[in-house]
């Protein structure tokens, strides 16, 4: 007996009254078979006719996504869920990459045909809802007690690289030893270089999996290496075994620091993969994943300023580095890197970083700068010294907001009088 949200009972009710069979399928079984909490619920309805049929019985309970139509995919947004429902179907090869098939629907398809399309057999366990019983057609509950991720197909496996990198990703979140006949099969499809035909949004995405939903993510590095993947990674290719088992360990640590939004973890993690990387390294590896400058910047800058951590520390704790810091970087985010990095460590360099940052009130922010630009321009109007918005204005400012880090004003009225005595100095 599989337990799902009871407020799904609606909808089925509703496919059942209609003739149709709903069937839960894929994730949501495997992770409820192995304790593990999921709301992405795929529905797969038998015995209905039409995406057009399907879409009238569910348009009552919320709003249709038809876009996904023509990938087999029907997108239900019911309450605080994103269900997806499919009708059976059978995929053709037609070209190259993720996406490259032609998807004919066969409402009178049986189950096991329509799960021997799926990639591995601990996707293919389904739910039928009607009859309350577990179908498990390519015995994929007992790849799941055996720990062993097995192909459904392995002829059809080929026809969609992106299933090798599904495979490296699902090994680490699930600690699954990948079987012999999978192994070979995803060791050719990378030696033939399959994995050229996946954009690289798509090899990204399961990068980010791999990296933030295991707990080892190091599981599935290692299953990388092992596949011949790191040709993809030239930078990977070329670390000594010492600095690779390093770097393994660094990015186990950290990813049991993650507590931020989905960008940042990804960057904190992408940063304690690339820390013993110089410049050009860290560029090469981060763009082969992603043209988002945003995250090559902040790992740049990160790698960057965590070797400051044990500096301050060793200098002790000056405010004024920590400050500077500050202005450069999130600290708490450096802090991580640090930990990560120096796993074998204790953390006391760290805890008394972050206690002195939180002091001054920028552990995960600058010091907010006293002067701003308006008030030199209300100066002005008392003043004799006229200065228009220029390249002027920010020399000014970065001036003022090093005094105000030095501690030479820490007020309003303070920062104004700095001000009337530094305009006369630099204004000629």
């Amino acid at each position: 007996m599989i337990k799902y949200p009871s407020k799904l009972n609606i909808i089925f009710d509703k496919l059942l009254y209609c003739g149709a069979k709903p069937i839960i399928i894929g994730g949501f079984i495997r992770d409820y078979l192995l304790n593990i909490p999921s709301k992405d619920i795929d529905i797969e309805v038998y015995n209905i006719s039409s995406f057009s049929n399907l879409e009238i019985i569910l348009q009552e309970f919320g709003s249709v996504n038809k876009v996904g139509r023509s990938f087999g995919v029907c997108k239900l947004t019911f309450q605080d869920m994103e269900l997806d429902f499919t009708l059976p179907r059978v995929d053709s090869k037609t070209t190259i990459g993720h996406q490259g098939f032609d998807i004919k629907i066969d409402p009178d398809l049986d189950f096991f045909s329509a799960t021997s399309r799926r990639d591995f057999t601990i996707n293919a366990i389904g739910f039928d809802v009607a009859e309350k019983k577990i179908l498990d057609p390519f015995n994929g509950i007992e790849d799941l007690k055996n720990q062993v991720l097995r192909a459904v197909n392995e002829k059809t496996f080929i026809d969609d690289p992106l299933r090798v990198l599904r495979a490296v990703q699902f090994c680490a979140r699930f600690n699954l030893t990948i079987d012999k006949p999978l192994l070979i099969l995803a060791k050719d499809m990378i030696k033939n270089n399959m994995l050229d035909e996946l954009s690289k949004d798509r090899i990204f995405q399961e990068i980010k999996k791999l990296l933030l939903k295991s707990k080892k993510p190091s599981i599935g590095f290692r299953l990388l290496k092992k596949l011949g993947a790191f040709k993809y990674f030239s930078d990977l290719q070329t670390i000594n075994k010492e600095n690779f088992n390093l770097l393994l360990s660094a990015m186990d640590k950290m990813r049991s620091l993650l507590a931020y939004d989905e960008k940042t973890n990804i960057v904190l993690m992408l940063a304690s993969i690339c820390y013993n990387f110089d410049a050009a390294q860290i560029t090469n590896f981060i763009k082969r994943l992603t043209d988002e400058k945003e995250i090559l910047t902040r790992v740049l800058i990160l790698i960057d300023n965590y070797p400051s951590i044990d500096y301050i520390y060793a200098s002790g704790l000056k405010d004024l580095q920590l400050y500077k810091l500050a202005a450069k970087v999130n600290i708490n985010e450096v802090l991580l890197l640090s930990k990560a990095i120096h796993f074998s460590r204790n953390n006391n360099i760290e805890i008394a970083v972050k206690k002195r940052a939180i002091e001054l009130n920028i552990l995960n922010k600058k010091m907010t700068p006293i002067l701003r630009g308006r008030d030199i321009l209300t100066l002005q109007t008392s003043s004799k010294y006229k200065i228009k918005p220029s390249k002027e204005f920010t020399i000014i400012l970065n001036k003022a907001y090093e005094a105000q880090m030095r501690g030479e004003f820490t007020s309003y009225s303070q920062a104004l009088v700095w001000l009337e005595k530094y305009l006369p100095k630099e204004i000629q």
